[in-house]
């Protein structure tokens, strides 16, 4: 049994000098798996699987015989026995989709052996293919379930993939003649990204390829806060060939689960730590809705859908180019806007044509993260975000940003107040993290006690399982001892409900730095409800506050909001606290970045259509581009579709 083309099997099989090792040759979601009984015997040619890549133009990976693989226990004492002691292992994983054994500890060097001699003995030895890595100083407990869970559904997993494979390298109906885009979501607004994608010929469609499935959470109503998944293009889910993330942020990501709830039953491909972060937002949010009266104990997807979404994901590294449909290739590239953002490049058919979708990104390098990736194979069209696209969204120089945290800091704690930062509990609460550690390591901000609540942590966490995301002086300090400014002893966890009220209660001035960013849920309205009516505190906004949510209503001055409901009845909080809003912190190019980007992008592009931007902002810079870069712009709309080729 097999689902691989005939021409692909010959191919392999001719280039093989041991046929007979051969047992067995599978699509796998966008990989052609070779499997066999010895796989160091056909690895030692360390050219023969990239030379047959190249021969097939398909991803080819080797893998043991499921038959041959020691017994998880069993390889596991082995492994023990033939690794030192002094490489301190940690963990011991199995992916048995995979044949991998992921072995987590202190010193992976010692694991790997010198010149690879130990990971060659474990692999011959107990036949599992060892993944050395190290032990992220910070345990994660989504990255633990998430293991467990491969590894328990780990047959279900790989019928998923070999469907996908088969899907994948079908023939496809004719040579492709049109794409087009159709804005589902996210469209002269910020909120609930989606972006439909299609390629066909004069038989029919071919791909339908949907980039981002965002919720907009500064709404309640549906009709504002979902993408127009209803559109006759979509109306069908299980008609959709494949989804690409870009980033984690629920404005991209948080409405994927939803499509499995209601037929799709296809891949999600993402970096390997936005498929981590994706699950602990949304989990989060079904946690909030849960907690709150926003969702009326009637969320649009459960967590039973989130695991499909987690069997159904298959991991991309920035620069891996793969088959997602029979003439479109996905890469995706660094965009430095939080941890595994990407910027998405698609490549149809021999040449035909080539788009590049930004998602949200930076064009400057940040705290954590290098600057977004800016050349490209081929572009003739680019999808740019243009959430500070306005003439006057310039942003300070970050360190300018950075000093006036720290001055707002000082100032308050100085009069015995408290400081309230709103923060998505990704990318923004680790930048702010690691500047409120130096300064603190420096002497410049002293006897401060820093509270994380919500999520932080555990994104935190995630954070450092990934350091080769990070940029190269951040990953020294993670791994560097007593360097690490995650596990500065100036933060401290809350815990749960009972610490959160006794901080709100302890009267030593500190800062708070909490979910969710934009004061739509979490522990932040707690904090807010307590802190608000006392004037000697101050509330920091670090990041955009979208129309429609608390923190816009709070960042504009109101001097009553709302924040909820109570026995029915609208629960209102009178403001008195200092508001302060520090630009120069935002994961989002400004309006000099995202001109300097398009102006920069290798090679130059046809078009450029703009999203993820207010009415106002996107079309202020798609009137820039088109006057001084002489290019063809677009803002569509909602629902409008756009012909590409």
């Amino acid at each position: 049994m097999t689902n691989v083309p005939k021409d692909i099997r010959k191919a392999i099989i001719e280039k093989i000098k041991y046929p007979e090792l051969i047992s067995g040759i599978w699509a796998e979601g966008p990989k052609i798996i070779i499997y066999t009984r010895n796989p160091a015997i056909l690895l030692e040619d360390g050219d023969l699987i990239r030379n047959l890549a190249k021969e097939i133009r398909k991803r080819v990976e080797v893998r043991p015989d499921p038959d041959v693989l020691m017994d998880m226990e069993e390889a596991k004492k082995k492994i023990l026995e033939i690794v030192p002691q002094e490489a301190d292992i940690t963990s011991i994983n199995f992916d048995p989709v995979m044949g991998k054994v992921i072995i987590e500890a202190r010193k992976p060097g010692l694991v790997i052996g010198k010149k690879g001699e130990l990971v060659r003995e474990i692999t011959s030895k107990v036949r599992w293919t060892p993944e050395p890595i190290r032990t992220p100083p910070i345990e994660s407990k989504t990255i633990k379930r998430i293991r467990n869970m491969l590894q328990t559904e780990s047959k279900e997993r790989r019928a998923i993939l070999r469907r996908i494979g088969k899907l994948i390298h079908r023939e496809p109906l004719d040579k492709t003649s049109w794409i087009r885009i159709t804005g589902l979501g996210g469209f002269r607004e910020v909120g609930r990204s989606a972006i439909l994608f299609q390629t066909g010929s004069r038989r029919g469609p071919e791909s339908r390829i949907l980039l981002d499935c965002g919720i907009n959470v500064a709404h309640n109503d549906p009709e504002k806060a979902y993408p127009y998944l209803n559109a006759p293009e979509v109306s069908r889910f299980d008609m959709l060939d494949a989804v690409v993330i870009t980033h984690a942020h629920l404005d991209h990501s948080g409405f994927v689960p939803y499509l499995y709830k209601y037929g799709y039953d296809g891949p999600v491909y993402c970096t390997p730590p936005t498929r981590d972060l994706v699950t602990l937002l949304v989990m989060d949010y079904l946690e909030i809705i849960d907690k709150s009266d926003r969702g009326e104990g009637n969320p649009p997807y459960t967590k039973k859908e989130v695991k499909e979404f987690i069997k159904h994901c298959i991991p991309l590294e920035y620069g891996e180019t793969t088959d997602i449909t029979p003439e479109v290739r996905l890469t995706l590239h660094n965009a430095g806007h939080i941890l595994g953002s990407a910027i998405v490049h698609l490549h149809v058919g021999e040449g035909l044509y080539n788009v590049v979708y930004t998602g949200d990104f930076k064009f400057g390098g940040t705290r954590l993260l290098e600057s977004a990736k800016y050349q490209f194979p081929r572009v003739e069209t680019l999808i740019s975000e243009s959430t500070y696209g306005g003439s006057e969204d310039i942003q300070p120089p970050r360190k300018e940003a950075e000093k006036e945290l720290v001055r707002t800091v000082i100032n308050t704690l100085k009069r015995g107040g408290k400081v309230l930062v709103p923060v998505m509990g990704v990318g923004r609460a680790q930048e702010v993290m690691v500047v409120l550690e130096e300064y603190a390591r420096s002497k410049l901000l002293e006897d401060v006690t820093v509270f994380l609540d919500g999520m932080i942590w555990e994104a935190t966490a995630i954070h450092t399982a990934y350091p080769n995301y990070m940029r190269k002086e951040i990953r020294d300090l993670i791994f560097q001892e007593g360097m690490n400014p995650f596990l500065s002893e100036i933060f401290e966890k809350v815990e749960d409900e009972e610490r959160r009220h006794e901080v709100i209660e302890e009267k030593g001035p500190f800062v708070i730095l909490s979910t969710s960013g934009m004061m739509t849920g979490g522990p932040v309205i707690e904090y807010f409800r307590e802190l608000a009516i006392d004037e000697r505190n101050t509330i920091v906004f670090v990041a955009y506050q979208a129309e429609g949510s608390l923190g816009r209503e709070v960042q504009k001055g109101k001097d009553v909001v709302q924040i909820g409901q109570r026995e029915g009845k609208g629960e209102y909080v009178e403001v008195k606290m200092e508001v302060k809003t520090i630009d120069g912190f935002s994961g989002h190019s400004d309006r000099r970045q995202l001109m300097g980007y398009i102006g920069k992008i290798h090679p130059r592009p046809e078009r450029v259509i703009f999203c993820h931007g207010e009415n106002s902002k996107c079309l202020d810079i798609a009137s820039s581009v088109y006057k001084g870069m002489r290019l063809e712009t677009r803002c569509p709309q909602n629902l409008e579709t756009i012909r590409l080729k």
